[in-house]
């Protein structure tokens, strides 16, 4: 059964790709749920979601711990992290009746940060391959913006207001990350200042990636066996800095 599990989560076969295909929508539904009931007042319906999804979300950190060689290496990694947050603030949150909800929009680290599912959109998208750079600073300029949007609100707005108030924690994070400042919504506490002085600085940054991954040229990430050199051409038989040779694995026919 051990075998069968690991093949799921790391085989590559078609049956494995769609798995982690569902687990990646799975994600996004997940994501989806934390971003639109983080303005709501608790309900026995959102409860009972939370809990089971806590409950999926631990499930698979336990098989992806049961079936790894290294499980340090499994705890280390990112997602592995962000999931970890994520059940203790689905565990805390009703406990000491504080909103977590940015807590539980790190589950966005997921959708692009593992490298299964790196290597599978790169072997079946073509588009993906192309803008595999875009695409990843996309992503984390996502979750820097939802996470930072739901802290905003949860310090800043009073949870009473709904869901017009996360859009205006939203709309407060957009226009300080991108240094806009209209000033009609400001942050009055020193803790609020020091907030938006770190979403500025960071917000910038990750612009700044995304910009540059969209406008310069792309590269294909395969790493070079000789020299270890990690982009390279789409049609690169070469290295351009050792001259070994590559062997990129494309989306052709098998």
């Amino acid at each position: 059964m051990k075998d069968a599990v690991e093949k799921l989560y790391n085989g590559r076969s078609r049956r494995a790709t769609r798995f982690r295909y569902g687990l990646i929508a799975f994600d996004a539904l997940t994501i989806v749920f934390f971003i639109a009931t983080a303005p709501l007042a608790p309900t026995l319906a959102t409860r009972l979601a939370e809990a089971v999804i806590g409950l999926l979300i631990a499930t698979d950190v336990v098989v992806r711990l049961w079936i790894a060689r290294d499980r340090w290496e499994v705890l280390r990694q990112l997602y592995t992290l962000a999931d970890l947050v994520v059940i203790v603030s689905l565990l805390l949150d009703p406990v000491i009746g504080i909103n977590l909800a940015f807590l539980k929009v790190l589950r966005a680290t997921r959708l692009i940060n593992s490298y299964r599912v790196l290597r599978d959109l790169r072997r079946d998208t073509a588009l993906f391959r192309e803008h595999e750079d875009a695409a990843v600073a996309g992503v984390n300029l996502f979750v820097f913006v939802f996470v930072s949007a739901s802290i905003v609100f949860v310090l800043q707005f009073d949870r009473a207001i709904g869901h017009a108030g996360y859009v205006d924690a939203l709309y407060f994070t957009v226009a300080t990350l991108t240094t806009t400042g209209y000033g009609d919504i400001v942050p009055e506490t020193p803790g609020g200042k020091l907030l938006a002085v770190t979403m500025m600085l960071v917000g910038v940054a990750l612009f700044i990636r995304l910009a540059r991954a969209i406008f310069l040229p792309s590269k294909v990430h395969h790493t070079c066996p000789q020299c270890g050199l990690n982009r390279h051409d789409h049609d690169a038989v070469h290295c351009k800095h050792c001259g070994g040779d590559l062997a990129i694995e494309t989306g052709g026919a098998e």
